[in-house]
């Protein structure tokens, strides 16, 4: 009986005209067609390619997103904070290039992870939100107000990683070259500096369980988060290329600064110097031995060494805010009526008042999404069932929308 030789599936070789054959379950694949599907891979999705395969293989240079390309992406989405875009864009490159260093290359590049300061509702976590999509690593964003000390209620902050994992689809080499934000750091502040008998469980305790992970160490995640026990199996993660940005508003944190700049500010060139001080925006100055003062640990403040702030909102900002951007809620809005037919338009004194409104309230761009929402719910709810199809928001309208909904807010 001759034996009958095993083909390739793909370009019909057989196995003693290829230095390779492997078996499938229903068919075999040759060394030279594993190559050809490897290039054509490669050409299609590029890094993603090699991201999502797990592969140890270096990204490509040529494709990665330039610094510029990088925050021109955000000014779509986000006004203003040119600062925070720069050493967000920087930061982010950086850390492809790292991911895409030779590892027989002598000099090693050290990650810099980043924390950024600024009050509520000025776009920290809308910019990570857009950087994301831009991304060809995991992210992940987490809000920091849900850990504590380990052995305590609450997650351990190794759960971070668990979210990493799930967009990474348990890749764990994928895992290892992402991008986590931390939301509220702030709120891990040491409660005060004085010891007490009582631990800081949820304050001091998170600090110190976050140092090796922003460090880079080798940590046992729980592969559905949550608590960790002795007789789960955990996931293995390296930490040093994931990068960490960390943000928070702060505050109060402006009268740690203002009591830093007053000690400096003494002697003969004393009143120039406090004309210089932009009494508006002191977040402008900060420095890691504010957020020392505010009850950062210095271990971690070791750990963030990129330190960048964004800037209170102003009036003319908040305007551009609710038009301008690809996503901004007024194309929001229009979309949702759009899609019942409905053409809906503002008018300019409108939108001024929505906006002197958000100022009224102090609540930044945050804010604006609430009055709008407190606006247009009176027309969300009718116009779908009604034969007209054009709606223009007056300032009467708006004015009486709010009204209404504070006279609700009184009585309930």
């Amino acid at each position: 009986m001759v034996k009958r030789k095993n083909r390739c599936s793909f370009c019909g070789r057989s196995e003693e005209e290829v230095a390779l054959m492997l078996s499938g379950m229903s068919g075999y694949i040759c060394d030279e067609c594993v190559r050809q599907a490897e290039l054509i891979i490669h050409e299609n999705m590029g890094g993603k390619a090699l991201l999502k395969t797990g592969g140890n293989a270096a990204l490509d240079m040529d494709e990665l997103p330039k610094p510029r390309d990088i925050k021109a992406f955000l000014d779509q989405y986000v006004i203003g904070q040119d600062s925070a875009k720069r050493y967000l864009s920087v930061a982010v490159y950086n850390h492809y290039k790292r991911l895409a260093q030779p590892d027989d290359d002598g000099v090693e590049i050290e990650k810099s992870n980043i924390v950024m300061v600024g009050p509520t509702g000025t776009g920290k976590t809308l910019l990570a939100r857009t950087i994301a999509k831009q991304l060809k690593v995991p992210f992940t964003i987490v809000d920091a107000t849900i850990f504590t000390e380990a052995g305590y209620v609450g997650e351990d902050v190794e759960s971070i990683l668990t979210r990493l994992l799930q967009v990474a689809d348990y890749d764990v080499a994928a895992t290892e070259r992402g991008i986590v934000f931390i939301d509220e750091i702030d709120k891990i502040a040491r409660k005060q500096d004085n010891p007490s008998i009582t631990r800081d469980v949820s304050g001091e305790g998170v600090q110190q369980g976050l140092l090796k992970l922003l460090e880079g160490s080798i940590v046992n995640v729980p592969p559905k988060g949550g608590r960790k026990h002795p007789d789960q199996d955990y996931i293995h993660v390296d930490t040093r290329n994931i990068l960490f940005i960390c943000g928070g508003a702060f505050d109060g944190i402006e009268r740690k600064i203002a009591q830093r700049l007053n000690t400096h500010v003494v002697g003969y060139d004393s009143v120039q110097n406090q004309q210089r001080i932009d009494t508006k925006n002191l977040m402008k100055y900060i420095v890691p031995q504010d957020l020392k003062s505010f009850g950062l640990i210095p271990e971690i403040i070791g750990r963030l060494p990129v330190l960048t702030y964004l800037e209170p909102l102003d009036r003319e900002a908040l305007r551009r805010i609710l038009t301008e951007p690809k996503n901004s809620l007024v194309k929001q809005q229009i979309k949702l009526f759009e899609m019942d037919g409905i053409t809906l338009s503002f008018e300019d004194d409108a939108l001024d008042f929505i906006v002197d409104k958000a100022i009224e309230y102090k609540l930044g761009a945050r804010g604006l999404r609430s009055i709008m929402e407190s606006i247009m719910i009176e027309a969300q709810f009718c116009a779908p069932s009604e034969q007209e199809k054009t709606l223009t928001i007056t300032r009467k309208y708006a004015e009486e929308q709010i009204r209404k909904n504070e006279r609700m807010k009184d009585f309930s």
